[in-house]
């Protein structure tokens, strides 16, 4: 079996996480400045993952996702992270520059979804969730009105 249908089941398995649907929930709502609007969902993760693990840590989580995601989105391939702190998003903003808003939305979807897969396999579920909870505060209330949580 393909490594890509294997994240694509992890996915349909897990699609009921909180992390998933909060995930889905603000990459849907990327609808003006699409391309900027994700990238600051992506800084406010790094800042807050980067804390923890380190750059070099948060580094490779990212190229894993990037690897893994450019199999269903092939333009994330050239998203690659900039050396430069300040412009870490860099690439991966011309690229979503580059694409229909609908491309960006999916595609910054996955890639967030397949990331924050990878780092609850290592860290854990519920850590993983403050880490979010800490990063997009603003932005983890439910459609019930709810704050997702682990449970």
């Amino acid at each position: 079996m393909e490594l890509s249908s294997i994240i694509e089941i992890a996915h349909m398995e897990t699609r009921d996480l909180p992390r998933h649907k909060i995930i889905v929930g603000l990459t849907a709502q990327l609808t003006e400045k699409v391309a900027d609007t994700a990238i600051a969902l992506w800084e406010q993760m790094a800042t807050q993952i980067i804390a923890i693990v380190g750059e070099g840590g948060f580094n490779s989580l990212y190229a894993r996702s990037l690897f893994l995601t450019a199999s269903h989105h092939p333009w994330l391939a050239s998203g690659a992270l900039s050396p430069q702190t300040g412009q870490r998003f860099a690439e991966l903003k011309i690229c979503m520059e580059e694409q229909a808003p609908a491309q960006v939305v999916a595609g910054t979807s996955l890639l967030l979804i397949t990331f924050t897969d990878i780092l609850a396999s290592l860290i854990g579920e519920q850590l993983t969730v403050r880490i979010l909870q800490s990063a997009w505060g603003h932005g983890t209330q439910g459609l019930n009105g709810k704050e997702f949580n682990s449970e």
